[in-house]
């Protein structure tokens, strides 16, 4: 039986409030640079309540990995993120790049290595 870290039991449960968007001119276009594009806006879902579940097994190395990670975005970067969030930001990143670059994506080239 494992239990949580003080991390995941002190946490805020309220999403923080947005800031207020800047007023824009009806005359100004949008950005059209090259981060713009398919894929560009998935979002992760981040710190917000999840209704669906998914299962995934790892070996022991990949957990280790991850758990590696977590504590290196925590120690070098001040960022306090668990597992579970960790994993939604690298798949969002990873179909974001596959609806972007298709067959030239990162995802289709490693999926097809044997």
């Amino acid at each position: 039986m494992s239990l949580p870290a003080a991390d995941d039991l002190f946490r805020p449960t309220a999403p923080a409030a947005a800031p207020a968007p800047a007023p824009e001119s009806a005359a100004e276009e949008p950005d059209q640079g090259p981060d713009q594009g398919p894929g560009k806006d998935r979002k992760p879902s981040g710190r917000v309540r999840h209704d669906e579940k998914m299962t995934v097994y790892v070996t022991s190395d990949e957990l280790l990995d991850l758990e590696h990670a977590r504590l290196v975005l925590r120690r070098s970067h001040g960022l306090a993120v668990d597992r579970g969030r960790l994993v939604r930001e690298a798949v969002a990143m990873v179909l974001a790049d596959f609806e972007t670059h298709g067959d030239d994506s990162a995802l289709v080239r490693r999926l097809t290595e044997e």
